[in-house]
């Protein structure tokens, strides 16, 4: 079942911020991380926070610091 979140201003600002275009330069044969690639990690450590699956993540219609997620299954311990 999907759960409504919200982001902080700090939660959305770090978000937007991996977003962003990086400079192409490829240093000993390793081009950089994409844009895609740093959004990614940003969701992860978002989902790790609030307790959501980032894969799951949609917008909502109340904004951009709200969206919807499927929460993670945390410390699930068998009922007796």
């Amino acid at each position: 079942m999907r759960q409504e979140y919200e982001m902080t201003d700090a939660q959305f600002d770090k978000l937007i911020n991996a977003c962003r275009p990086v400079p192409y330069m490829v240093f000993g044969g390793v081009p950089p991380r994409s844009p895609q690639q740093n959004a990614n990690d940003a969701w992860m450590e978002l989902g790790r926070e609030l307790g959501f699956d980032w894969t799951t993540v949609q917008g909502s219609p109340r904004g951009d610091r709200f969206f919807t997620a499927v929460p993670s299954v945390r410390d699930v311990t068998p009922c007796e």
